[in-house]
């Protein structure tokens, strides 16, 4: 880890990929640039059937201060939400939302602005009970993109949706486990080992079963499911390797290893 800023960094440990904000200085404030690398991250994740999970976190004790708006009511025109010809923030969390593998969001510091939706985007939020989430959108006058207002309440439900986005109220870590924001809530010197535990449980599960059935959940999340869809990749897991050698395993009363396939 570094001092000097850079756009996100993408590394790899075997099956477990790891994309870091770094930024530090700005508390990992993400500029118009970090957008292009965090998508282009997200492919390269996506070509790679190598890699089974992806663990986002953020470089310093910040996990992010959200996107840089600086003078936002100068420039109507901000790629912010979808539709334009530039590549916008909502663009970026609707394609982590959707990246192949599961995702886990490692917090390790406070959370605000629209880095509090990116979060939401992964899988899976282990935070230090120390982080904070502030969301000040009303405070600021700006009214959050559509995906993300879908994201809070289909994650949080409408009552702690409301809440957030239009008191700005700050939270800090017990209460965001509490409402669902947090999966789990542990000690800083026990991050890293909780999540290295939840990522290398992820990527022991069978592959094709893991991320079909992420698809699925996430569609029936925001009501758009497609059950013929979903039947079709239950019924490719039934012809599948991954499905012999899980149950093989099952009955030999080991540990299975799955190829994907």
């Amino acid at each position: 880890m570094t001092d000097e800023a850079s756009t996100p960094i993408l590394t790899r440990d075997g099956a477990i990929a790891t994309l870091r904000l770094n930024r530090p200085r700005h508390l990992n404030r993400i500029e118009p640039p970090d957008l292009a690398a965090i998508a282009a991250a997200i492919d390269e994740v996506n070509a790679d059937p190598a890699i089974r999970v992806l663990v986002f976190t953020g470089t310093g004790r910040a996990f992010s201060a959200g996107y840089h708006l600086g003078d936002l009511a100068e420039r109507p025109d901000a790629a912010v939400t979808t539709g334009g010809p530039q590549l916008s923030f909502e663009d970026v969390g609707t394609k982590l939302e959707n990246c192949r593998v599961p995702v886990i969001c490692r917090l390790n510091g406070g959370v605000y602005g629209g880095s509090t939706d990116l979060a939401l985007c992964c899988d899976f939020r282990i935070g230090i009970d120390t982080m904070e989430m502030f969301m000040p959108a009303a405070r600021l006058g700006l009214h959050y993109y559509p995906s993300g207002m879908v994201r809070y309440v289909s994650r949080l439900g409408l009552n702690a949706a409301k809440r957030l986005f239009l008191t700005a109220e700050k939270l800090q870590a017990p209460e965001l486990l509490r409402i669902g924001y947090l999966t789990e809530m542990v000690a800083p010197e026990a991050l890293d080992e909780a999540v290295a535990a939840l990522a290398e449980r992820l990527a022991a599960m069978a592959p094709l079963a893991v991320q079909g059935m992420k698809i699925a959940l996430n569609e029936i999340s925001r009501g758009e499911f497609d059950a013929a869809a979903c039947a079709a990749r239950a019924t490719a897991t039934q012809k599948s390797q991954d499905i012999k050698e899980g149950l093989a395993a099952f009955r030999e009363k080991r540990a299975p290893v799955f190829q994907g396939r």
